[in-house]
């Protein structure tokens, strides 16, 4: 067996983040009044939450910054008066409660008993947590660490280094890190020198120069790449 440990991203790798986000802003712009007009800021939203998470990964802003920041930038565009901070909260409470699993993620988990499992994300630390405890994953992994905790956001090595100390890893060969990101997950694992695996199911095309290990574009397949 060439690898031990698997790290898994979290969204948009084991869990459908977009259908999490959509169902965590509706509720929470619900609350707020918005009512059935909050698609209109949908868009927008995606387009500032984009930019604040690539700042992120570039260590330009903190989590606790980017929560906040994306709300304030959009209501202050839309002309909305809602504190961003309030929404913030909310929005992170209704986000912990969405639960909506990678077609595969269950059965995938199920099938790797025999190697040490563990999360590795930038997302919020209460908000993966109560995802995961959710979920039928719930007992799947041995460790999850997040950005928030660790101090240290994906791709920098920080947060592999938080890792492999609490797991008490020696010999990164026999490590693997699966993810969706390029810019996060790859990276970080090529910076890292560990193996990495590229989950792609819609078959983007790579033009970032960052040359994964392994390309996958199903969950099932990364038993083959096992």
């Amino acid at each position: 067996m060439k690898y031990e440990i698997i790290l898994f991203d979290v969204d948009d790798t084991l869990f459908d983040f977009a259908k999490t986000e959509r169902e965590a802003l509706q509720k929470t712009f619900q609350l707020f009044g918005a009512g059935t007009d909050w698609t209109d800021y949908l868009p927008p939203y995606k387009e500032i939450s984009a930019g604040l998470w690539r700042d992120l990964e570039q260590g330009g802003i903190s989590i606790a910054e980017l929560g906040v920041e994306r709300f304030r930038r959009l209501f202050l565009a839309n002309d909305l008066e809602i504190d961003p901070e309030l929404f913030n909260r909310e929005y992170l409470g209704n986000l912990g409660k969405e639960v909506h699993l990678t077609e595969g993620a269950v059965e995938l988990c199920n099938s790797l008993s025999a190697y040490r499992l563990a999360i590795i994300t930038n997302g919020f630390t209460e908000v993966q947590k109560s995802r995961i405890a959710g979920s039928p994953l719930c007992d799947s992994f041995e460790l999850l660490v997040t950005s928030e905790e660790a101090g240290f956001q994906k791709p920098a090595p920080g947060i592999f280094d938080y890792l492999f100390a609490k797991l008490q890893i020696v010999d990164k060969e026999k490590v693997l890190i699966v993810g969706d990101s390029l810019t996060s997950d790859i990276q970080g694992g090529v910076n890292y020198g560990i193996d990495t695996c590229w989950f792609n199911p819609q078959r983007k095309e790579n033009t970032l120069g960052i040359r994964p290990t392994y390309e996958i574009h199903s969950l099932k397949e990364l038993t083959h790449v096992l």
